[in-house]
């Protein structure tokens, strides 16, 4: 299958929306990215829709067209009958603006509908089919294709108004080259599969932006054609209401929307169906709510009066062809993945954290219905064990759990009420707590001065490793408080430093001990000093006495 449907990896981001919408699930993510599973994929459209960041985007084939017009065979688009929803305005308007663009004419989708409508009543009269699944909507044909293969039988073999209509055209015009516009982003898989039909689609989004471009406005005209029933195509129950006479003992139902299509298909494979001509759509609200449609109310009831107002009473006038130029061959689509046992999905459910049936939660927050479905997503390598949010939050708070109860630093998360938040089994024991539920929603000041907590909440600054006495616990703390202006929140760390204020202190009163013995050491040693300097003053006194007496005798004699 072609890639019709992308995926811009840079916006992303993570959100998993998409396939919560994706009805198959065929969406893949790998390395926190999505990527579309084209062989699960049904074209469906709603992940394009759906998409917050318009991570989506569908091909666009403008520039084939433009291609297409700048040759020598003239180019005429076959416009699907939605358009009266999306514009507001009649077919000649369209076709006026198409023709300035280039187009050789425009004719209405709605004229293979009558086609492929009166095939649908050849069938049903003659063939006498137990169940007959209407083929206009190539998202069903390829949710039937790839998904529920065993129904295949009961799908009529019909080609889509689309290829209807472009058939004739060409049939009509043997050089001509076909271009279906519509709300339709499956129509451009449609006609690239079946190749020689219609050589281009383009959805309403880029018709608008082309007109755009190219400064042509729409004529804000409706005009008013009889024989144009078939334009209720795209509405729910549409075909029905264009059907006429219907066979007795026969249910006529229309299903919209691809989880009731899904729900019915699953009733037929059971065999709880019978007797029954079923028409399928896998919009809701059908094609007046394609994923490409411009305008479009919640109810659909605005889109569908629109159509059942321009709706004529009559049929178109068509040639209808023979039963086999209307015959498709629908094949069955298989998918590649494995589907793994009981005993693989177990392992996987156990790497997930989920070991009992209490531990499935099936929360849908990755986008899965059940954890066994994402299981197998797992086990396909569609999904990754990430993507469950439960399995995170528990991995997480196990984690933080880890740390903050086992740190030996006391830990107090308080708000700005100054109420505490936690308290972690440090902090139990550092202040004397026998229960933590105890304080747990109360005013701090309970177990620990506020005075710092106040400053810190007013002037939005942490307070770094202060250290404080709790008197009433005897101990000395270094306290860190940290203002979490995200959360609202101040976490406190306290440490207990009281063995090293003790030492500090017995060091400090140890070494004022050691100075004051070695003052009184140097005291004496002066008082020593003194007395020995006295003596020695009064020794050399008496000396010099002495020896000067001496030295007079001495003379004198």
């Amino acid at each position: 299958m072609a890639e019709w449907l992308k995926l811009k990896k840079s916006n992303c981001k993570n959100c998993y929306k998409c396939i919560r919408h994706c009805p198959v699930k065929s969406i893949r993510f790998s390395g926190n990215q999505a990527h579309i599973v084209s062989n699960e994929c049904i074209l469906c459209g709603h992940c394009f829709v759906v998409c917050p960041q318009n991570a989506k985007e569908i091909t666009d084939e403008t520039e084939i067209v433009k291609v297409l017009l700048s040759g020598d065979d003239p180019v005429i688009a076959s416009l699907a009958p939605s358009f009266i929803a999306n514009y507001g305005v009649g077919i000649e308007s369209m076709r006026a603006a198409l023709k300035r663009l280039g187009f050789a004419d425009v004719e209405e989708t709605a004229q293979g509908a009558t086609m492929v409508k009166n095939e649908y009543n050849r069938i049903l009269q003659e063939e006498k089919r137990d169940v007959l699944i209407s083929s206009c909507c190539h998202s069903v044909n390829l949710l039937i294709q790839k998904h529920f293969p065993s129904v295949l039988p009961y799908l009529a073999g019909t080609v889509s108004p689309m290829q209807a209509h472009c058939m004739d055209i060409k049939k009509r015009y043997p050089n001509a080259k076909t271009v279906f516009i519509g709300p339709c982003l499956a129509k451009k898989d449609e006609a690239d599969y079946y190749s020689g039909i219609t050589d281009a689609v383009l959805t309403f989004e880029e018709l608008t932006a082309w007109l755009a471009e190219e400064h042509i406005e729409l004529e804000q005209t409706i005009d008013d054609v009889k024989e144009s029933r078939a334009r209720l195509f795209p509405t729910t129950g549409g075909i029905l209401q264009t059907m006429g006479e219907r066979i007795p003992g026969y249910t006529y139902l229309a299903v919209d929307g691809t989880q009731n299509c899904i729900a019915v298909l699953k009733d037929i494979e059971e065999g709880r169906i019978h007797n029954a001509f079923i028409e399928m759509s896998a919009c809701v609200g059908s094609c007046i709510s394609g994923p490409v449609m411009e305008k479009k109310s919640y109810s659909h009831l605005k889109e569908q009066s629109m159509v059942s107002d321009y709706a004529g009473e009559d049929d178109f006038v068509v040639d209808q062809p023979e039963k086999l130029a209307l015959y498709k061959n629908i094949e069955p689509i298989l998918k590649k993945l494995h589907r793994p046992g009981e005993e693989e999905i177990r392992a996987v459910l156990k790497n997930m954290g989920k070991t009992k049936p209490e531990d499935e939660l099936n929360c849908g927050s990755c986008g899965y219905d059940t954890c066994r479905e994402k299981a197998i997503a797992i086990y396909q390598g569609k999904a990754e064990i990430s993507m469950c949010l439960p399995f995170l939050k528990d991995k997480a708070e196990s984690f933080s759990d880890n740390i903050v109860n086992n740190t030996p630093n006391g830990i107090i998360v308080v708000n700005e009420q100054l109420e505490v938040q936690l308290i972690n089994n440090s902090a139990k024991r550092l202040l004397n707590l026998r229960d933590v539920t105890d304080v747990l929603g109360e005013p701090v000041v309970r177990i620990m001065d506020p005075v710092d907590f106040v400053h810190v909440l007013s002037s939005g600054e942490r307070q770094s490793a202060k250290r404080v006495y709790m008197a009433e616990y005897d101990r000395y703390m270094e306290q860190t408080i940290i203002p979490d202006k995200d959360y609202h929140v101040m976490i406190c760390m306290l440490r207990d430093v009281t063995e090293e204020e003790n030492s500090r202190k017995k060091k400090e009163n140890i070494s004022a001990q050691t100075i004051d013995v070695a003052d009184k050491v140097v005291d004496r040693q002066m008082r020593i000093v003194q007395e020995i300097a006295s003596l020695l003053g009064e020794t050399a006194a008496e000396t010099k006495i002495a020896l000067t007496k001496l030295k007079e005798t001495i003379a004198n004699e």
